[in-house]
């Protein structure tokens, strides 16, 4: 006989009240998950996936209900349950991993007291039988020294072993329902490996069932046995993952498969974009809900609703035009975002370096040609150092090397991207270029001119000529004025020639114009924008004083792929049209390849290798970057295998192991040499280095098969 599922919602509607009056946010949803299943559930922001993913637990806020519909736990009615009936089931038979692991955690109380008071709680273990677990539970997420690491508080823990305790604690009491709402986006890839593969092992040895709600396409890829489109509250489409990534059918499925970036080397190439934005609350239309941004809706697409269909046993699309797809009568294509080659120009390329250039030579008194806008030598910086009661009491200093002497240069008109860990040095470094923080050694050139290490020793054109795009846009507004009025301060502020205040006004216009905005914005407050349209304001005030470099540190990392897809497109465009040059900071390494000319790999303070973006790209490579690469999750489920997982996490800073930084963690050692003596840099010809005690022939060799350990 068929097992039960473990939840089965059947054509469920939640309406959430905004002052007083209800809108709907999930209509007509049915959804099955089966024991040992992981069920993904992607789409964009807005799309409903969190709401949806608390209804399933019953665990929805407090200006929500459900409408209609019905809703099974293990063959239970689950919307029967009184709320004493609920709290027996959340923590023992579901749980809940959130995306942010330390706001999930309460920073005054233990790890192993958290743990411990989840199975008191649910099983009625004594304190010790309870402490014991939460110890077990602990080494089963692979965290070394449980015993240690249970006595220790949140903030002493790193992201992903803050991430790993939510999952211990979510585990803890083996239940049959886990809902995982983004828990791997905010970390580094390595670690996200590590996490997904202790999902599915534990999931299906505690025979559970599985949420995975994401955007990100490649972890939904490689984690999913089945997947649901949302869309605007609605099911688009449902299908076995193989099935869905194979031949997507719906359009908005279509879309989201083709905004993801890949390397192109050597090959210029444009990102296919989803146009416009998805529905708001209250606002959605009466037909079809993607019809508004569908390449194929015919007329009556707006005006009425497709049903749910099935194209075979299994597998469900709503659109009324799936037959044609299927038997290729049409073809939806996405096509990129609008070129801006053909759009008036603020300043034309050439004009753009000539103005750096006259720069330059005012700031310099002298005659400048500059192949690299930024010429980075022997930069270093560190934090701490003993106090004076250590000094006095000979204590060991606890200074931090957080940048070790790295050099980089960027090439005009390029686009240099730094990859690596958390806790690798890249935005210290970055801070130190552009002033945030002070190097305490080495040498910044702008334009061929030396760039003062402090930020108030710096002239303000200086501060014209490198701008900043920071990971958080919603931090870098200012809440209280308008979009206009922060693009107006950022004229006022960094360009020399004075202007009126209709010159201003216009360029505001121009400026967001060029990152695709309306006029209409410059009215606005950053409340009233989404988080993508948030990132172009950013990206345009970063260009408002045409600065010849931009350092954007994690600009897309928060993003739905199709607002991604708009943000890269739009960066490869400015730097086309207004002839700059970017340093990129990004652990998203697709992100990276799909940018960058020149890549830098940096580990523990130090850059392990650098080269064009193919070199790095492909063997030899140094063991860190080619364990970075193979934990990539690729988005086409039918690739699977060659992942190298590091043990460990990256050690701290103040810990700095002797030799190569990373022999504790690399599948590659050879033995004593790489613990004791600093690895030389090798070449790899066409300027691509690698500081690695493995010759690159030898390295060619070596990553033709995966490692031995």
């Amino acid at each position: 006989m068929p097992e039960i599922p473990i939840i089965e919602a059947d054509r469920l509607s939640i309406d959430y009240q905004l002052g007083k009056t209800w809108v709907n946010a999930i209509h007509d949803v049915s959804l099955v998950i089966q024991p040992q299943e992981i069920h993904g559930l992607v789409g964009e922001s807005g799309s409903g996936k969190s709401t949806l993913a608390l209804a399933l637990l019953r665990y929805l806020a407090p200006n929500a209900r459900i409408t209609s519909g019905n809703l099974h736990f293990d063959g239970a009615d689950l919307l029967a349950a009184s709320e004493n009936d609920l709290r027996r089931l959340w923590g023992k038979h579901m749980s809940l991993v959130p995306q942010d692991a330390l706001a999930s955690l309460n920073p005054a109380y233990t790890i192993g007291e958290q743990i411990a008071e989840i199975t008191r709680l649910h099983e009625g273990l004594s304190r010790s039988a309870a402490w014991s677990r939460a110890v077990e539970m602990l080494a089963r997420v692979r965290i070394a020294e449980p015993e240690a690491v249970a006595r220790r508080y949140p903030h002493q823990l790193s992201g992903g072993m803050q991430q790993r305790v939510t999952i211990a604690m979510a585990l803890s009491t083996q239940p049959r329902l886990l809902v995982l709402d983004e828990p791997t986006t905010a970390l580094d890839v390595t670690t996200e490996a590590v996490i997904l593969d202790l999902f599915r092992d534990l999931i299906h040895d505690n025979r559970a069932a599985a949420l995975y709600v994401s955007h990100n396409l490649g972890v939904i890829a490689q984690m999913c046995d089945r997947v649901t489109v949302l869309y605007a509250g609605e099911v688009m489409a449902s299908a076995p993952v193989r099935d869905l990534y194979a031949q997507p059918v719906h359009p908005y499925t279509i879309g989201l498969l083709a905004s993801i970036p890949r390397p192109t080397p050597d090959v210029e190439t444009r990102l296919p974009t989803i146009p416009g934005i998805a529905p708001a609350l209250g606002g959605r239309p009466s037909g079809c809900m993607f019809a508004p941004r569908c390449p194929v809706a015919l007329p009556h697409c707006f005006h009425e609703k497709p049903p749910l269909e099935a194209i075979v046993p299994g597998r469900f699309v709503k659109c009324h035009r799936w037959r044609e797809i299927v038997s290729g009568d049409i073809k939806v294509t996405f096509v990129p975002d609008g070129d801006m080659a053909g759009e008036p120009q603020v300043e034309s390329a050439s004009m753009s370096i000539s103005v750096r250039e006259r720069r330059a030579v005012s700031l310099s008194d002298g005659s400048t040609t500059a192949s690299y806008i930024l010429d980075a030598r022997a930069v270093s910086k560190r934090y701490g150092g003993s106090s004076l009661l250590g000094r006095l009491t000979g204590a060991p200093s606890r200074e931090v090397q957080a940048v070790d002497d790295v050099s980089l240069r960027v090439r005009a008109r390029s686009t240099f991207g730094l990859v690596g860990e958390s806790g690798s040095g890249k935005t210290t470094l970055a801070r130190c270029i552009v002033g945030l923080e002070t190097a305490d050694a080495g040498d910044l050139l702008l334009l061929n001119v030396t760039l003062p290490n402090a930020l108030p020793d710096r002239p303000r054109a200086f501060l014209r000529e490198l701008q900043m795009v920071f990971q958080n846009p919603a931090d870098t507004l200012n809440p209280y004025r308008t979009i206009g009025d922060t693009l107006e301060r950022t004229l006022k502020r960094l360009n020399t020639a004075a202007m009126t205040v209709e010159q201003r006004r216009t360029r505001v216009v121009e400026l967001l114009a060029a990152v695709r905005l309306t006029p209409e914005y410059a009215a606005r407050y950053p409340a009233e924008l989404s988080g993508g349209e948030k990132q172009r304001v950013a990206i345009a005030r970063a260009f408002a004083a045409n600065p010849a470099l931009v350092v954007a540190d994690e600009p897309t990392s928060a993003l739905d792929v199709s607002v991604q897809a708009v943000i890269l497109n739009l960066l490869k465009d400015l730097r086309a049209r207004q002839g700059a040059s970017y340093l990129i900071i990004s652990h998203d390494l697709a992100a990276i390849a799909y940018l960058a000319d020149w890549i830098a790999v940096m580990y523990l303070g130090q850059i392990v290798e650098e080269g064009d973006t193919a070199q790095v790209y492909t063997a030899p490579s140094h063991p860190y970057t080619e364990a970075l690469i193979s934990s990539i999750p690729a988005p086409d489920p039918t690739v699977q295998g060659g992942r190298i997982r590091l043990d460990g996490d990256i050690p701290r800073a103040a810990d700095v192991p002797r030799g190569c930084r990373f022999h504790t963690r690399c599948p590659r050692k050879l033995g004593a040499i790489c613990e004791q003596d600093a690895p030389p840099w090798q070449d790899a010809g066409g300027g691509h280095r690698i500081r690695c005690h493995i010759p690159p022939d030898d390295l060619i060799a070596l990553q033709t098969r995966p490692p031995e350990s």
